[in-house]
């Protein structure tokens, strides 16, 4: 009905075009006055469109065409700043942009002309009621001169006099409150430096309670708890503080190099070898606190670090520091939209400078609970005696359980369980389990042997769950109990598999229903978090009833994987992009990073509306 009704309107429109002309509406302007239009090279990569709206005039978001002449340049989707929702009688509820109005629009591939005509094809109307027809729009666009004279820095769109990305009559810089990486792309292009900087170590902090945070934890404690003797208050500051310092100059660092080459470094490292590597060093890390060896750099990096300063403390502040690093690398590969965002504007507009810095002070908000973690273990940890050793082997547990945490992705299901199951059963053994307790014995005691039988049933559980054919750790007797009649599962949301863009445009062009495209890769932790507990909802699956759902498994990370995440100018999994009847991108309401059914099932309310 919709759809009827928008053709209706057009239809009206063209027939009614030289009427309206003639029934006297004097004051109307003419389309080209009414959006002033122009557009030109900011670099070899990205155009910059720019609208001057006179007042009482508004342009439509999704009436926006893009075009060259001669076809041969690829124009990537176009970076529009958020407009006002505007309910239209015809087109319904829809983005609307008013006075001035500037985005960028990439340029894909390579090897194109460097001089071409683009073709801007927009529709608008007056606040009076009258509303224009599509109106092409003509720029000539010089690639080779934008790259050598007219650099884009500081997040300006335009040199001087114009502001930044929203001009001066856009609102007031807004906070981080969506899922969508562009939204939060535009939160660098609408604020000032302070405001952005501030948003991004507060967006650090609210990070720093995510599943992939949650592994650097038990690190940072063995690592403190390793110092033994002479801990206090200071040490443990300065040791979180070298830890935090590290991870956050890998964030700026690797971020900057994967916005340059298109792909995130931790994706990249995804491989059996290269985290099998990385477990073992944290293998390593816990026989350290089982009393195997000591943790030291090397003696020729020791002999330089101590002519240099305090022999002790230099190589041991290294040592911390260069596991900050690995952990920023291996044990947090996760893409969240703030990530996403700072990615997507430095590959944009080449603002190392920004958006190095985002990802830096992201990090240090992200580092803040740990830092806090590791002040509170150097004053509470015990000094000396048998409870130091008994603390010592309860972190080195858990750094194997960061092991085999790693390595999960890339193991089958069942290798984790079982390995789950004898970490936990042998902690119990030496938890004394099974032993009887004398009557006499002290409240930690029985604590202890608690917290050992209940790593006891855990373990058994996994073990059994595994054996009987389960593949969910967090769920090992599921199976059982369906099998008993206790109420099956819910069955898996069952995806349509698309690995090349040739594959999604050929399903994009025969749908007749909206598709939803999910981004996902068997390394990626957000992603698992979606498959248990978002797509599992009986709601959500209802919703998804209706929509085609393809799936870019992008684990082995291919030249064709690599090549659908840049055409939604995504960095990694998880991501997911919703499209209308007509295969044509939803961009508002991308979902980046981990979403709870509640959200998700919102998000797919606004889709059916759309």
């Amino acid at each position: 009905m919709r759809q009827f009704a928008r053709l209706f309107f057009l239809l009206w429109l063209l027939c009614a075009a030289p009427a309206m002309r003639a029934a006297g509406t004097d004051d109307l302007l003419p389309p080209d006055k009414a959006f002033r239009f122009s557009a030109r090279a900011l670099n070899a990569s990205t155009i910059g469109v720019s609208y001057k709206i006179a007042d009482g005039y508004y342009l439509y978001r999704e009436r926006f065409r893009f075009a060259t002449e001669p076809a041969g340049v690829k124009l990537g989707a176009a970076q529009f700043p958020r407009g006002e929702i505007h309910n239209d009688p015809f087109f319904g509820r829809v983005e609307t942009y008013r006075r001035d109005l500037r985005f960028v629009l990439p340029i894909e591939g390579a090897g194109g002309p460097d001089r071409f005509r683009l073709k801007v094809t927009s529709q608008g109307c007056a606040d009076s009621g009258v509303c224009y027809v599509p109106h092409d729009q003509y720029a000539e666009i010089r690639l080779t001169a934008a790259s050598s004279d007219s650099p884009v820095s500081s997040g300006v769109l335009f040199s001087a006099p114009p502001p930044r990305f929203l001009s001066s009559a856009a609102p007031a810089p807004r906070l981080l409150t969506s899922a969508s990486d562009t939204d939060v792309a535009a939160v660098f292009q609408s604020g000032a430096a302070w405001f952005v900087l501030a948003s991004f170590f507060g967006v650090g902090l609210l990070l720093a309670f995510t599943p992939c945070m949650l592994p650097m934890i038990p690190i940072l404690s063995g690592i403190i708890v390793g110092e033994g003797r002479g801990m206090n208050k200071l040490r443990a500051l300065i040791l979180s503080l070298s830890y935090v310092a590290g991870m956050s100059v890998t964030y700026a660092v690797a971020g900057i190099a994967a916005a340059y080459s298109g792909s995130l470094l931790a994706s990249a490292l995804q491989n059996p070898w290269v985290l099998s590597a990385f477990a073992l060093a944290f293998v390593w890390l816990a026989l350290s606190m089982f009393g195997f060896h000591d943790i030291q750099l090397p003696g020729f990096m020791h002999q330089h670090l101590s002519a240099a300063h305090h022999r002790l403390e230099g190589g041991r502040l290294a040592s911390v520091a260069l596991m900050g690093v690995l952990s920023a690398i291996i044990v947090s590969p996760c893409v969240a939209a703030p990530l996403a965002g700072a990615l997507l504007y430095i590959s944009q507009t080449r603002d190392v400078l920004m958006g190095g810095a985002a990802l830096f002070v992201m990090a240090l908000g992200m580092g803040v609970p740990l830092v806090a973690v590791g002040v509170s273990e150097g004053a509470l940890l015990p000094k000396a005696g048998p409870w130091m050793k008994t603390v010592k082997k309860f972190f080195g547990t858990l750094l194997l359980g960061v092991a085999l945490w790693i390595v999960s992705p890339v193991i089958p299901v069942i290798v984790q369980m079982l390995g789950w199951a004898a970490l936990l059963i042998v902690s119990a053994m030496f938890l004394r389990a099974i032993d009887p307790l004398p009557a006499e014995a002290s409240g930690y005691a029985r604590l202890w042997k608690g917290v050992g039988l209940i790593a006891l049933v855990a373990g058994v559980a996994l073990l059994i769950g595994a054996l009987s054919g389960a593949r969910d750790p967090l769920q090992p007797l599921a199976g059982l109990r369906a099998a008993a009649g206790g109420g099956g599962q819910t069955a898996p949301v069952r995806f349509e598999r698309v690995n090349s863009l040739a594959e999604l445009d050929t399903r994009l062009e025969a749908t007749v229903t909206p598709v939803m495209l999910d981004f996902y890769a068997d390394w990626c932790v957000s992603c698992k978090e979606m498959e248990r507990y978002t797509f599992s909802d009986p709601q959500v699956q209802a919703k998804l009833a209706g929509m085609l759902l393809l799936q870019a498994d992008v684990t082995a990370n291919s030249a064709e994987h690599k090549a659908l995440l840049r055409r939604f100018r995504l960095f990694g999994p998880p991501g997911i992009i919703f499209f209308d009847r007509n295969g044509r991108e939803i961009e508002q309401l991308r979902v980046i990073g981990y979403q709870p059914a509640a959200s998700f099932l919102k998000t797919l309310e606004r889709v059916e509306s759309s």
